[in-house]
């Protein structure tokens, strides 16, 4: 005994309601499931004396973390280094800085090892604007390298990156917290 148009047409309502519901689930687990990127920001602010501010994003890849940076204010063509220190405080007296470099205890240790916190040297051109990345592989965002809550600053000197001793790079020009 036949139903209907041979018994499928009556499921085939369900069927459908049914696998529309479950693609709605599918795109939902998608938007859960998906790569977050890891993330955080610092705003840098001038230091007494100085005029330098901007903006520094970074960015958790593959490769290591990207820092990507927008200043203004510096003088015109100059190199300055960039760095991310101990403690997220950005008290400064007289532009010094207010903690070491950031790195691991056993990194301290090794004479001439650049340390994790030392990111690298921006340039300021004509106008003492500076836009770029530089790719760090010796921090992240989380864990034992992490740099979030630390203090990044922009210093007056660039780094050598060829000198075998503690790095002075002068005084904080602008600094920062970097935060999610």
């Amino acid at each position: 005994m036949r139903h209907g148009f041979d018994g499928r047409a009556a499921r085939t309502p369900g069927v459908l309601i049914a696998l529309a519901a479950c693609s709605v689930m599918l795109s939902g687990c998608g938007l859960i499931f998906q790569n977050h990127e890891k993330r955080a920001d610092a705003v840098l602010q001038p230091t007494p004396g100085y005029a330098a501010r901007g903006t520094v994003t970074l960015i958790e890849r593959a490769d290591g973390v990207q820092v990507s940076y927008s200043v203004t204010d510096m003088p015109p063509n100059s190199d300055h280094a960039l760095t991310v220190h101990e403690r997220g405080d950005c008290i400064a007296v007289n532009g010094q800085d207010s903690s070491p470099v950031f790195a691991l205890p056993a990194e301290r240790r090794k004479p001439g090892f650049r340390l994790e916190g030392e990111l690298g040297n921006i340039h300021a051109d004509a106008t003492g604007a500076a836009t770029g990345f530089i790719v760090a592989t010796d921090v992240s965002l989380d864990g034992v390298r992490s740099v979030i809550s630390r203090a990044i600053m922009l210093h007056r000197e660039a780094v050598d990156p060829y000198a075998s001793a503690p790095h002075n790079v002068g005084p904080a020009l602008a600094c920062g917290v970097i935060r999610r």
